[in-house]
């Protein structure tokens, strides 16, 4: 079996796969409060259960898709104090082969894992095109990654674009951005993150609501406090039961669309573009009625070309797990020579 994970500030998402024909086969995932615990090998511990050791002697190969960039096969989480070490892990874990990965990167290796009925096509585009993709997560932060063109495969690439400096396009985004910057920790630098992510909801909420004095109601004000902000924006807004909500959905799906078209043109995405992160399927009658899709063309003079880039939406929650399983795998049968996945179709015949 493969163990793959998906560290978050806010929760680790683990899970089981092993091979079935060829294709990965869900065996189980669980999902932990990551500022609950004193460090990753502990959430894993506790994962495998009781049986730990039986379960960890058939886990051939493990992968934990990671918040940030990762050198020399360690890094330091900057939302928690944990200082991840592949080798620690691998020690710790009694797990040979274990790998650390950015999370988008993880992403990226889950996309050619994911069915069909997993990806929403926003924009068709001319899929008739090939060249590198883009993808671009919005969740609790903004994350970005390139997808290269090798001329047979599409290898992912990490990227820390979501830090960028934040680019206004009209003049409400521009006061978005003076708001911003009252904060003192932001006055320096407001990066696309800063607005186009499960914190940039709640800034662009209370820009909306301080800045340009859009009621918000008792009872809004009541749900916003008791439940979870984003969800409650996303709920309100889709429906249009409420205008704070509803403008602060359609000023997000606007900056989201242009940071991805800017991402676009960068890598001259002729493979398409891919819309991974957990708001997007939260919020797809939004995704969908035009909005993100304008900021995602608006791009003057290179309107033509982004307009025949694929947008699509990526709808499964563990495309990261998928990646990072995939990954795992081919990493741990170059070392081995002996690969689960082709074992699996082999005995299959």
């Amino acid at each position: 079996m493969i163990l793959a994970g998906d560290v978050g500030g806010t929760k680790v998402h683990l899970a089981l796969y092993r091979f079935q024909q060829g294709a990965l086969e869900h065996v189980r995932d669980e999902k932990f409060a990551a500022p609950q615990y004193a460090n990753l090998q502990s959430i894993v511990r506790e994962f495998l259960g009781s049986n730990d050791q039986q379960t960890s002697d058939e886990i051939v190969a493990a992968c934990f898709g990671v918040p940030g960039p990762v050198r020399k096969n360690a890094i330091r989480l900057t939302n928690l104090p944990w200082t991840l070490d592949a080798h620690e892990l691998a020690r710790d874990l009694n797990i040979e082969h274990l790998f650390l990965i950015n999370d988008l990167e993880a992403n990226g290796y889950g996309i050619n894992e994911l069915p069909l009925d997993q990806i929403f096509t926003l924009s068709e585009g001319d899929s008739s095109q090939v060249g590198n993709r883009g993808l671009i997560a919005a969740g609790t932060g903004l994350g970005e990654g390139l997808l290269i063109w090798n001329g047979k495969t599409h290898v992912p690439m990490a990227s820390e674009g979501g830090h960028a400096d934040f680019g206004p396009r009209n003049d409400l985004e521009i006061e978005l951005l003076r708001y911003l910057r009252t904060d003192a920790a932001l006055r320096d630098h407001v990066s696309w993150e800063r607005v186009c992510s499960g914190i940039g909801l709640k800034n662009i909420y209370s820009f909306l609501r301080d800045a340009k004095k859009i009621n918000e109601s008792p009872a809004l004000r009541q749900r916003m406090q008791q439940e979870d902000p984003n969800a409650v924006i996303g709920e309100l807004g889709e429906s249009g039961a409420d205008e704070l909500c509803a403008k602060t959905l359609d000023v997000f799906a606007a900056v989201y669309g242009a940071e991805a078209g800017n991402l676009a043109l960068k890598i001259l995405a002729h493979g398409g573009m891919y819309v991974g992160g957990g708001i997007a399927p939260k919020i797809l009658k939004k995704m969908q009625d035009g909005t993100f899709m304008r900021a995602f063309c608006d791009k003057g003079r290179m309107h033509d070309l982004v307009s025949t880039m694929p947008v699509r939406i990526i709808l499964e929650s563990r495309a990261a797990l998928m990646g990072a399983a995939a990954y795992a795998e081919v990493q741990a049968a170059e070392i081995t020579g002996r690969s689960l996945r082709a074992a699996s179709i082999r005995s299959a015949m």
